[in-house]
């Protein structure tokens, strides 16, 4: 069944005066780490937006943002998807799993999900799609999350839509891993530890994301302004914690033995997040720099929390 919710926020209706003259958004994925950014900013810059939720009670996360529609239905269940880009001009989706649960597999969300939302899209003749990938997914097929992004990716372009896909260095978030290492006063690095790559912050991702809709850039990767070794990534979230600087280099022979063992004696549903974690920190990572939010100030903040917990 179709659920349209409308948010009833002041002067808003379908098609409110101010807004005829922008496109239309449909946002999947929003309650995401990403996704939230990104609403955010388009309401910021005055689009009307659609958000796809799952389940109708994620509404409930969105009080801070004047979203004008709400969609509840499931990617993997194409039945609830009838008419959901209905009148829509541009999606935007990071619709993603990291761990495979609930008898999803990465092939069902990552690349059958977004297969069926680009279906309604083609049906509805929605004119721009953009989809978020991983920094180096088209290099790195071998991992299982990323090709099953990239697969999305080849139906994408093989599409008559006007696409737009991104790479994304690592999110902030995905650095709170070195803080918890950091937080037992030691953290832990494959290799020299010499590595570099620019995570990135939300916002900053969303900014650049809404960007590259409204000027047709077609395929880029993006990181954030500051480019950091492992190890100094580590000894940043050594400080935060105010801790002594004490990092581990493992060698990389163990690296490889771990990612081959998990392949080996366990499934993908297990050892996918460990596969492209481990894979992601045995080379470079370094992107175009993009955005103002700085790591530093982000483990400053999260340090603050973990200390309280």
């Amino acid at each position: 069944m179709i659920k349209f919710f409308d948010n009833n926020i002041p002067n808003g209706r379908y098609c409110m005066d101010n807004f005829m003259q922008k496109p239309k958004i449909l946002v999947a994925g929003a309650t995401g780490y990403l996704g939230h950014y990104v609403v955010q900013e388009f309401k910021k810059r005055n689009y009307w937006v659609r958000v796809l939720l799952r389940k109708a009670q994620q509404k409930e996360r969105f009080k801070d943002i004047d979203v004008d529609e709400f969609y509840v239905g499931e990617v993997t269940k194409p039945e609830t998807l009838m008419d959901v880009a209905k009148d829509i001009d541009w999606v935007f989706t990071s619709i993603g799993i990291t761990r495979q649960k609930d008898g999803l597999t990465y092939m069902d969300v990552d690349y059958q999900g977004n297969l069926n939302l680009l279906q309604e899209a083609l049906k509805a003749k929605v004119s721009r799609f953009q989809y978020i990938s991983a920094i180096h997914a088209d290099k790195m097929r071998e991992v299982k999350i990323l090709d099953a992004k990239e697969k999305f990716v080849d139906e994408l372009k093989a599409s008559a839509i006007d696409y737009s896909v991104i790479r994304p260095n690592g999110f902030f978030s995905d650095m709170l891993d070195f803080m918890k290492m950091a937080k037992g006063g030691r953290v832990y690095l494959f290799g020299d530890g010499m590595y570099k790559l620019n995570p990135i912050h939300g916002a900053d991702l969303a900014d650049f994301c809404v960007s590259a809709l409204e000027n047709r850039v077609q395929e880029v990767e993006v990181g954030g302004p500051d480019i950091l070794t492992q190890k100094e990534i580590g000894i940043l979230a050594l400080e935060a914690m105010a801790k002594p600087i004490k990092i581990t280099l493992l060698p990389d022979g163990l690296r490889k033995c771990v990612i081959w063992a998990l392949r080996t004696f366990t499934n993908p549903k297990i050892y996918g997040p460990y596969e492209f974690f481990l894979s992601a920190t045995a080379q470079d990572h370094v992107a175009t720099t993009h955005g103002n939010y700085h790591l530093k100030d982000f483990f400053s903040e999260e340090a603050k929390k973990l200390s309280d917990a």
